[in-house]
């Protein structure tokens, strides 16, 4: 199954458990891609002591994920330069991944 997952949170423990789903997605053989949008993009170097949001989301793109993450907003919060595992994408990207998905989730 395509499954994709719409994360609009840094929340540590909703983006840790959303970052989970997808990994344990991809590891039972599903096709996934995560979209980041708001303060999620936030999400790649996010660290807590209980829940590790950027070992997940690092997890992911190792199990074969994709990530794909909002250019405004990245660009508004001036994060263009610091973003490795997160390419810039468009709205365009975000309804594609909905249209190429089975099932969406969001987180």
């Amino acid at each position: 199954m395509k499954i994709g997952i719409i994360i609009e949170t840094k929340e540590y423990e909703k983006a840790w458990n959303a970052f989970r789903f997808a990994v344990t997605a991809t590891r039972q053989g599903h096709e996934v891609k995560v979209f980041l949008m708001g303060e999620a993009v936030e999400c790649e170097g996010l660290t807590h002591e209980k829940y590790n949001v950027d070992e997940q989301l690092r997890n992911f793109v190792k199990a074969g994920g994709e990530i794909l993450a909002c250019g405004t907003c990245i660009k508004s919060r001036h994060l263009e330069n610091s973003m490795e595992v997160c390419p810039i994408s468009t709205m365009v990207d975000c309804v594609n991944v909905v249209v190429w998905a089975d099932k969406t989730v969001t987180f």
